[in-house]
């Protein structure tokens, strides 16, 4: 039984720690760093002059917006239903790949979000042209700034924003969507530079958990760690001091996951509700199964009184 997959989007911060799960609607991802310490993302609003830092395949760039605006291969693409702001958009991008020389498809790229957010995504999946889901990153030009995310709020999905062409043939999950983004870098997979995530070796490759433990790393680390073990900073641990599979049941937990407000009405609530073509219900039953084991997997640490 599993809480959780409060994957992305949980910005819900004392309330998802009661929930122990909680996935923000707006940017898919929580604060970049390495070790149990999250580092501080750089502010767009304390540079003024937003810039993207590109560090893959040894080397380091920086891009202001109106340069990869000015790229050969700019164009304009169409997002049917737009993760962030929920209906259709029209975009000034370029394939992210272009972005990407000298990584490899085994590779693995974190991108870091000005809000905290951190998503790591396969190398593969974001390399891969043709007629599957293509990777763009989407520019918001300076003088053309793109629609505030919510009324009230200024905030706009820029200046760049990971954006999916056909993102139904690749699989591509809502929290593979990061918005706002400073960031993208070449790092190990999480359970390496992590081990204390990962499910005990000895279960078989086959085992229910092992495929739980993968949806958990494409849907939840994004927003929370488990036993300390991420860069995750915006929910709750899900396993200390307490897996949320110790304390709600599995259908409330279920509800929890596919919309949260019928479980519990929050008018400030920003976990987004997963059903079935989000979330299979194979990936959200074996997703329990890995935050059950892990339950038995905890790391000590003293609780502060």
């Amino acid at each position: 039984m599993t809480p959780t997959v409060l994957l992305a989007r949980c910005f819900a911060g004392a309330v998802v720690a009661a929930f122990a799960a909680g996935a923000p609607a707006g940017n898919p991802q929580p604060a970049a760093g390495s070790g149990n310490a999250p580092a501080s993302p750089p502010s767009l609003a304390s540079t003024g002059n937003p810039e993207l830092t590109v560090s893959v395949g040894g080397r380091m760039s920086t891009f202001a917006p109106a340069a990869l605006l000015a790229m050969p291969a700019a164009t304009t693409v169409t997002i049917a239903n737009d993760v962030a702001y929920k209906r259709n958009m029209t975009f000034r991008a370029i394939p992210l790949a272009l972005l990407l020389g000298g990584v490899g498809p085994d590779e693995t790229l974190r991108f870091v979000a000005s809000d905290g957010f951190v998503a790591t995504l396969p190398a593969a999946l974001l390399l891969a042209r043709g007629d599957g889901a293509v990777a763009y990153l989407a520019i918001e030009p300076p003088d053309a700034p793109w629609p505030p995310l919510k009324a009230g709020d200024p905030s706009t999905a820029g200046p760049f924003y990971l954006v999916w062409v056909r993102p139904e043939r690749g699989g591509i999950s809502p929290e593979q969507w990061p918005y706002q983004v400073v960031k993208i870098e070449s790092v190990p997979p999480l359970a390496r530079r992590f081990p204390m995530v990962a499910p005990a070796p000895s279960l078989s490759a086959r085992d229910p958990i092992r495929h739980g433990f993968a949806v958990y790393e494409k849907n939840c680390s994004v927003c929370h760690t488990i036993n300390l073990g991420g860069e995750a900073s915006i929910g709750p641990d899900l396993n200390v001091p307490y897996n949320p599979t110790e304390y709600l049941r599995v259908d409330a937990l279920r509800r929890l996951i596919r919309d949260p407000q019928t479980l519990r009405r929050w008018p400030s609530a920003k976990m987004p509700a997963f059903p079935p073509d989000a979330l299979s219900d194979r990936d959200l039953t074996d997703l329990l199964a890995y935050l059950h084991h892990m339950a038995d997997r905890k790391v000590q640490v003293p609780i502060a009184k």
